[in-house]
């Protein structure tokens, strides 16, 4: 018998990331739903207002989002009036993602919808920024750790 004391599931830190996930999922959706946007597109609005054009490439890896996750979602903001799409001239097998007139005149009100719900959170005692911090420095963990690793101390 092994000599491991298990951690509670509430204990756990995966348990933790995963139900904020979850509740943030559910109040995105709540918030952004004046706009009809989900939260996949919200956050892939945020990338596009920072940096347009992109690459649907581009965009995918800085979303984290594969090919067939994001062309329907693309295909959704480019149907609701969002973005554009249009294939580069310099090679057509890239696609260009761009934000349009509408989606700069709508993205203060985004904004300021959006802050004004997370105003609605009390972070009491906790520093923003720090937090932030903190989740990267996890996020780098893990991708420190390859699934290699894992193989050879099972």
């Amino acid at each position: 018998m092994s000599n491991t004391t298990p951690r509670r599931l509430d204990d756990q830190l995966c348990f933790a990331f995963y139900s904020a996930s979850k509740k943030f999922n559910h109040f995105y959706q709540d918030a952004l739903k004046p706009f009809h946007l989900t939260y996949p597109q919200y956050i892939t609005l945020l990338a596009l207002w920072e940096t347009s054009p992109m690459t649907v490439r581009e965009l995918g890896s800085h979303l984290n989002l594969d090919s067939g996750t994001l062309t329907p979602l693309l295909k959704r903001l480019e149907k609701q009036g969002w973005i554009s799409r249009k294939r580069s001239e310099q090679d057509e097998r890239q696609v260009n993602v761009s934000v349009t007139d509408y989606a700069l005149d709508k993205r203060d009100e985004v904004y300021a919808r959006v802050n004004d719900c997370i105003d609605l959170m009390s972070f009491d005692g906790v520093d923003y920024q720090q937090l932030i911090t903190q989740i990267h420095q996890v996020m780098g963990e893990l991708d420190d750790i390859s699934t290699k690793d894992l193989i050879h101390e099972a």
